[in-house]
């Protein structure tokens, strides 16, 4: 049997629960009462709950002790066997579409395109084309900054890929982002990877096929608060998003429409919703930054560097020549404090390069002065962007919907084991190759 497995990343299925207890969801809603819902277990500690983690873990089936990757981009040619190189082993043909944290081994996918952060080998020529300004649109959402050369690259892509029953879709997720429903943008670029994905099964037929769709997890962590179903104190101010709107729902009946999509288009293939972790409301009032111009910044900080790379969010790499240079640009980056010595960023050296998180959380008005070393330093709010107001936080235990399941065979199951389950389902075995 075919087999395709949706990621929706950090989705909270309780809270979908909530919402099709209002009459909404209907798709979800009804597989989850034919089907059930399982959850699956993961990490305990909370730095260690983090989608790159957790999927890295549902695709290879070892806890992050045995896999070892923490970092997004971290994974490479000599990481773990991954469920697409297993079952291509055995003869079944695989595809993906932007696995988070994946790096593409298959020696004959059917189609595979990486996610926007990790570098990796594109099989088809369509998402080669794909590719580039999906990347470049994901990595320049967090600041709202999409190039008009990127704009008109993804505008090409969307026109080849669209399906056109989904045109009054794209149609008013542009519309609703002129308005400063900013959410849309996100939602436009999982639509977009659903029609592609869509295609692309139908083209090439494969026995198994991912999707994986981020959409979700940056709306809750940005507008939780703002949920209808909702059930804590805090509030995002109006001059953040306005009060009666509810972009939880929004990208949930997105998903909604794009299950629904996916098996309409596919009712023989068995389908398997996995959220890996999801997200529960945070407990206070935290802001997210993001530099706007990486290099630059570390150019004006004195920061010795070879090149910089951003990552998701407020995350950056920082690669240099040597581990002489990695000393000195974690020194320099480590002496950047407010004024009351809290310091603005957190480093990771690993030898020759850094993982850099901004992590300042409070307020970065005009007049912001900070510390670098000995000296005092103005002018922090030009050099940033503001990302968003903390409303999510992670939570270990994920969700799965599987369609060759029962309601009543709903279980709890350790997420190492998925896995084994997706491959069972695809009449094949789960076993590593040997070291």
């Amino acid at each position: 049997m075919s087999v395709l497995l949706l990621e929706l990343n950090e989705i909270n299925f309780e809270q979908v629960q909530r919402y099709a207890a209002r009459g909404q969801l209907s798709v979800l809603a009804g597989l989850i009462e034919r089907h059930g819902l399982c959850r699956t277990t993961s990490e305990r500690r909370y730095e260690e709950l983090e989608p790159w983690i957790q999927w890295v873990t549902a695709h290879t089936g070892l806890t992050l002790a045995e896999h070892g990757i923490y970092r997004l981009g971290d994974v490479d040619e000599r990481s773990p066997d991954q469920i697409w190189e297993v079952l291509e082993r055995q003869g079944v043909r695989v595809g993906a579409i932007s696995p988070m944290n994946a790096v593409n081994r298959c020696t004959d996918a059917a189609f595979f395109m990486p996610d926007p952060w990790t570098t990796s080998k594109i099989t088809g020529e369509r998402l080669t084309r794909l590719y580039p300004p999906v990347a470049a649109a994901v990595n320049g959402n967090a600041d709202a900054r999409i190039t008009p050369s990127t704009a008109l690259r993804l505008l090409t892509g969307l026109v080849s890929n669209a399906l056109p029953g989904n045109y009054g879709g794209y149609v008013a997720d542009v519309a609703a982002a002129v308005r400063g429903r900013s959410w849309r943008k996100a939602m436009l670029l999982d639509r977009l990877l659903a029609d592609v994905f869509v295609r692309e099964v139908r083209t090439h037929r494969p026995g198994f096929a991912s999707l994986f769709l981020n959409a979700g997890a940056h709306i809750q962590h940005h507008y939780l608060f703002n949920s209808a179903v909702y059930e804590g104190g805090l509030r995002n101010p109006d001059w953040y998003v306005s009060p009666d709107a509810d972009p939880v729902l929004d990208v949930y009946s997105l998903y909604d429409a794009i299950v629904g999509q996916i098996r309409r288009a596919f009712p023989q293939h068995r389908l398997m919703l996995a959220t890996g972790l999801h997200q529960d409301p945070h407990g206070q009032l935290t802001m997210y930054w993001r530099l706007r111009e990486h290099a630059a910044f570390l150019t004006a900080a004195g920061v010795p560097f070879a090149r910089v790379e951003p990552r998701m969010s407020r995350d950056f790499v920082v690669f240099c020549d040597d581990a002489a240079q990695a000393e000195a640009a974690q020194q320099r980056l480590s002496s950047i404090t407010s004024q009351e010595g809290e310091p603005l960023f957190t480093v990771d050296n690993r030898g020759d390069s850094l993982f850099v998180e901004l992590t300042w959380s409070a307020d970065i008005p005009a007049d912001f002065v900070y510390r670098r070393g000995n000296e005092t330093i103005s002018g922090l709010r030009e050099a940033v962007a503001f990302v968003a107001i903390k409303n999510g936080e992670h939570n270990g235990e994920g969700y799965l919907v599987d369609t060759g399941r029962a309601a009543g065979d709903a279980v709890a199951f350790p997420l190492t084991e998925l896995p084994a389950h997706i491959a069972s389902a695809c009449g094949a075995r789960w076993e590593r190759a040997a070291a």
